[in-house]
């Protein structure tokens, strides 16, 4: 039995347990890290991420008596209820507003209601998009039942409005992007303004490098916090330059309007100078992969938008800042932090002899500077979201 076919077939039994039958099939869809292209998709620029190992599965089948019912295997006695007509954004909340937005979105092609079991692996809060893989599961298993004309680009915008619109996290199409559209052994070159979309190979056990993953243990939450305050910084950044969205702005130099000599202009400058240079970072990681197709040379371009990240969007933490130091000090080939920002991960480019060097490199930073224990793990590319059973 292939790891799709043993994923799928617990799922199906916890689903067995939860509802006293069998779903009508298994659908899972990915976690992912970001190569590089932070907080440029909801400036319509562009980002690399790939798809995760880890996934979420989500076992699903409809019903006639026009309620949902939503069970999570990760969360004790987490059985939620409620009448279809009941559903509305907040309600409910905490992890069931995902796949209850999903269904809210498409509610017209279920009016009988539908059960839900989600069973997971991709670790919430470390950065590596745990609810776009939720929603995205759970759309692309309603799609395939109740809505078969529905394309993945559908899908992308149903699985954003649910995080969006319904439990209030104002995420971009990114983490939707990647869970649906990556495939194994590449990233995803994703230009979010016309959604065009492009495979570039990535294959680093044949280049003997690995993508190492630190969870740091500081934890985020997209719906609350500083991430929706940098988005309203660039859009305020964008309006104030006269263009549509910090995409269009040409360079760094076209920025100098914004440092208007007070403090809020300086932080719009820095804000909106991350975006211009990320998206250029963006471009020059795939020309390298195109050209080289060695993942080496994308090392010090990680590192540089870490920088960005820490400098000029001010989202990194102590914690992530003392692990792209270690491992820089360790000798990688490049490090950053991914995701959202405010906690989380980073990823590591290094050897694939010198990952147990490294690690402990990092680990001894952290406890010097009093940190707990990093966790890691490793990321390889792999296929996004797809029925299992």
């Amino acid at each position: 039995m292939t790891a799709d076919a043993e994923l799928g077939a617990a799922a199906a039994a916890a689903f067995g347990t939860a509802f006293g039958a069998a779903p009508e099939g298994v659908w899972a869809a990915p976690g992912r890290v970001n190569v590089i292209g932070e907080h440029t998709d909801y400036n319509e620029g562009f980002v690399l991420p790939v798809a995760l190992e880890q996934t979420t599965r989500a076992a699903v089948a409809r019903r006639d008596d026009g309620r949902v019912a939503l069970v999570s295997a990760q969360h004790a006695d987490s059985r939620v209820e409620l009448a279809l007509a009941d559903l509305a954004p907040g309600t409910p909340g905490g992890w069931a507003g995902y796949p209850a937005g999903v269904v809210h979105a498409l509610r017209e092609r279920l009016p009988g209601g539908v059960s839900v079991l989600v069973d997971g692996d991709v670790p919430a809060g470390m950065g590596l998009s745990s609810s776009a893989a939720l929603s995205c599961s759970v759309a692309l298993a309603l799609r395939d039942l109740a809505a078969p004309e529905l394309a993945v680009g559908d899908l992308v915008d149903v699985a954003r409005s649910a995080e969006n619109d319904f439990v209030g996290a104002p995420t971009g199409i990114l983490d939707q992007s990647a869970a649906l559209l990556c495939t194994a052994g590449h990233a995803l070159f994703l230009d979010t303004r016309d959604r065009s979309s492009e495979q570039v190979p990535l294959d680093l056990a044949a280049a003997g490098l690995v993508l190492l993953v630190v969870d740091t243990g500081t934890t985020h939450d997209h719906a609350t916090g500083g991430y929706g305050d940098r988005r309203r910084e660039c859009a305020r950044a964008a309006e104030r330059l006269g263009v549509p969205a910090l995409r269009d702005v040409p360079d760094v130099p076209a920025l100098a309007r914004l440092d208007d000599g007070t403090d809020a202009g300086a932080l719009l400058l820095r804000r909106a100078r991350h975006v211009v240079t990320e998206d250029a970072r963006v471009l020059e990681v795939v020309a390298l992969l195109r050209g080289t197709g060695d993942p080496r040379a994308i090392g010090p371009v990680l590192t540089a938008g870490h920088a960005s990240l820490r400098d000029d969007f001010q989202i990194s933490t102590p914690e992530l800042d003392a692990c792209v130091a270690a491992a820089a000090d360790a000798g990688a080939a490049g490090a950053r932090m991914v995701g959202g920002g405010f906690g989380g991960s980073a990823i590591v480019l290094v050897e694939a002899g010198s990952v147990d060097r490294v690690t402990d490199v990092i680990t001894r930073r952290f406890r010097e500077e009093g940190y707990s224990a990093p966790r890691t793990s490793l990321a390889v590319p792999s296929p996004g979201a797809r029925r299992l059973t």
